[in-house]
């Protein structure tokens, strides 16, 4: 079946545009209703979450009218994280789980993502099969069938509480300095309440959404102003989260910025000499440096790499048995705790290394040394297949044989964009670039 609507992290877009409108938004949430429908009984419900873009109301009405067309009863939870939404599908006993968000993309943006009964987004095949109801239409149910909807007040507290539960009773963060950046998004309430309640002085960054400044200038994809905040206050430590909180970046008390890599190295090292790190080994994606795997070599640990999107990643934790992955954009899963990127909790597991072993941030937060990397984007037409061109393909294969043994060449299409994303990795700066400018050329000739 084919997924023309869905990218590597649900449907993404412009709000207004397509497919991000009202009415794609109520044919994908009566789409949803009847897949998780289909026994026809009563009692399904569906939780959506959302974040604090202006848009995300108007989806959550649209998307609400449709589920409900189908018999689904909603439960509306407001602004919460994303990894809140799939804790609370399981915990509240839901058929599907939605959060409505463009994660780390500005206010322009939206998004929709699902989330299966168990609290783990859906697959490959199960979009597809709602894509398809999409297409074809779905039959509505009878007018004394229609679901209602409801206000949860409190699913920010149940996720607060879960939260902390990730965190060992016997540490505190009491006499620690944090400064925390919520991107004026989903977590701009939950992260500095939880930090608080645990003991640490909080410096909020980001906690006055307005619907439109959500990710703007701040958040984990712009840590300027949360650096300066650690040097201005003399904080801790400095903890950056995107609009939908399922992204991290660690900012140590020199205002050095720690990406995914670097939190993912100096926890699966940690859980390894505990005795926790489940198969041996770390779930990253093809984007984590090349340095993150040499690190983990040599402590006889192993990278399982798979395509790029934090769901694959959980994927594969959950077929090989893994508790620890990632991105290098700073998702980062821990199936103990969490059934999808959590932004929040991996900040906590930060913090009870450095609570744990009395060390300053800076001392964990920069694990191993990164392989130097460029990634150029190449943006063609809708329609366009240049990676498929005879020349792009030769290009390709002359890169790599020029770097073989000297690094390592990524060439993939973006999953949510007409774009082609051009990395390599190498010591040999010149090599590098060298390369990656032959395949550029080679795919903006194509293009």
């Amino acid at each position: 079946m084919s997924r023309n609507l869905f990218g590597t992290d649900g449907v993404r877009g412009r709000a207004n545009a397509h497919p991000m409108t009202a009415d794609m938004a109520l044919k994908l949430g009566a789409a949803a209703g009847r897949y998780f429908r289909r026994d026809g009984k009563s009692g399904h419900r569906v939780v959506i979450g959302k974040d604090t873009r202006l848009s995300g109301y108007m989806f959550e009405n649209a998307l609400t009218a449709g589920l409900t067309s189908t018999g689904m009863n909603v439960l509306l939870l407001g602004p919460v994280p994303t990894p809140a939404v799939g804790f609370l599908t399981s915990s509240m006993r839901a058929d599907v789980g939605i959060m409505i968000s463009a994660s780390h993309n500005p206010h322009y943006d939206n998004g929709i993502k699902f989330f299966g009964p168990d609290g783990f987004k859906l697959s490959d095949e199960a979009e597809a099969e709602i894509e398809a109801l999409v297409v074809n239409g779905v039959e509505l149910a009878k007018a004394e069938n229609i679901g209602r909807a409801r206000r949860i007040d409190d699913g920010r507290f149940r996720y607060i509480e879960r939260a902390k539960a990730s965190f060992p009773t016997h540490l505190r963060l009491t006499g620690m300095k944090v400064v925390v950046d919520c991107a004026n998004g989903a977590a701009y309430r939950t992260a500095p309440e939880v930090l608080w309640e645990l003991g640490a002085e909080v410096i909020p960054l980001g906690v006055s959404p307005d619907g439109l400044n959500i990710n703007k200038e701040c958040g984990s994809t712009h840590t300027e102003a949360a650096v300066a905040a650690v040097l201005e206050h003399g904080a801790d430590v400095g903890i950056c989260l995107d609009g939908d909180a399922d992204r991290l970046m660690i900012i140590d008390e020199k205002g050095r910025v720690a990406d995914g890599d670097q939190i993912m190295a100096l926890m699966a090292s940690r859980w390894a000499e505990e005795g926790r790190l489940r198969g041996g080994a770390l779930v990253a994606t093809v984007m984590s440096n090349l340095g993150l795997e040499r690190y983990l070599e040599g402590r006889g640990l192993r990278l399982e790499r798979t395509p790029v999107g934090d769901r694959y990643v959980v994927e594969r934790m959950r077929a090989g048995g893994f508790n620890l992955g990632g991105e290098q954009s700073g998702h980062i899963v821990f199936t103990d705790y969490a059934t999808t990127g959590d932004g929040l909790i991996a900040a906590l597991q930060f913090l009870a290394g450095m609570a744990d072993t009395g060390l300053p941030a800076s001392a964990l937060s920069m694990t191993f040394e990164t392989v130097p990397q460029l990634l150029r984007n190449v943006r063609f037409k809708d329609g366009q297949t240049p990676l498929e061109t005879l020349s792009v393909q030769k290009a390709i294969a002359a890169a790599e044989a020029q770097l073989s043994g000297n690094g390592r060449l990524l060439i993939r299409k973006s999953g949510t964009e007409p774009l082609i994303r051009v990395m390599a990795e190498s010591e040999d700066a010149t090599l590098m670039e060298d390369v990656v400018a032959a395949v550029v050329a080679a795919v903006e000739a194509a293009a």
